[in-house]
């Protein structure tokens, strides 16, 4: 465990090395990862870590991350969390069914390294 922990940020996502990636890099920059594989398990995280702000992926099993997104926003306890989509589904009409929705912005994976991801994240969190 990181002596200078920023908190927890929760990553939805089914990919496993994408995931693994991602959590060894908040590693790195101070956060604790929490992880969800699906988009059952994403709400369930949500309330047991109490993340500071959720990264979601859009294609789940089960849910899908438009799906969570809603349910995040209904939930009273999650509702004001960021969420940041990180997803390959780029089109427009997927940018504007996540902002509808509530994301706090939307990362096409392709687009983003995981430098360019953390600054996203600490700016969201005022870090």
């Amino acid at each position: 465990m990181n002596p200078t922990n920023k908190g927890t940020i929760l990553i939805v996502e089914d990919d496993e090395f994408l995931r693994s990636l991602t959590a060894k890099r908040l590693e790195k920059d101070g956060y604790t990862p929490a992880v969800a594989v699906d988009g059952d398990a994403a709400i369930n995280a949500a309330l047991e870590s109490k993340p500071l702000l959720i990264l979601l992926d859009l294609l789940l099993p089960g849910i899908d991350g438009f799906e969570v997104l809603k349910r995040i926003r209904a939930n009273d306890q999650l509702k004001n969390l960021p969420v940041i989509v990180f997803s390959n589904l780029g089109q427009r009409e997927y940018l504007e069914k996540a902002t509808q929705l509530g994301a706090d912005d939307f990362l096409i994976k392709s687009n983003f390294t995981l430098d360019d991801l953390m600054v996203k994240i600490n700016t969201k969190l005022g870090k």
